[in-house]
């Protein structure tokens, strides 16, 4: 059985090691042109979900009431990564 404190570290541990990798893959590929602003906004980002999944999975609700909000969660992330990198709605934020 998983305790809290392993949950917690597992939570965080995703986004810290998609920013490793990011930054790794950053140093060694050529097509790969993040700047420090782009990794702060990715670590804010991954790093908010991860709170707030955080907070969800710690909260007193169902299961399944759990699984949709964190889904919803996800795909909030999704949504705002993907406007971000190729601007799928539009926005003045929207990537390349």
């Amino acid at each position: 059985m998983i305790l809290d404190k392993q949950k917690t570290k597992i939570i965080f541990a995703v986004p810290a090691l998609l920013m490793l990798t990011a930054f790794c893959v950053n140093l060694w590929v050529e097509g790969w042109n993040w700047s420090p602003l782009d990794f702060l906004v990715a670590a804010v980002l991954l790093f908010g979900t991860a709170f707030f999944i955080h907070l969800v999975i710690r909260s007193k609700k169902a299961f399944r009431s759990k699984f949709i909000i964190c889904f919803v969660i996800l795909l909030v992330l999704a949504l705002i990564w993907m406007e971000l990198a190729v601007g799928i709605f539009g926005s003045p934020f929207a990537g390349n």
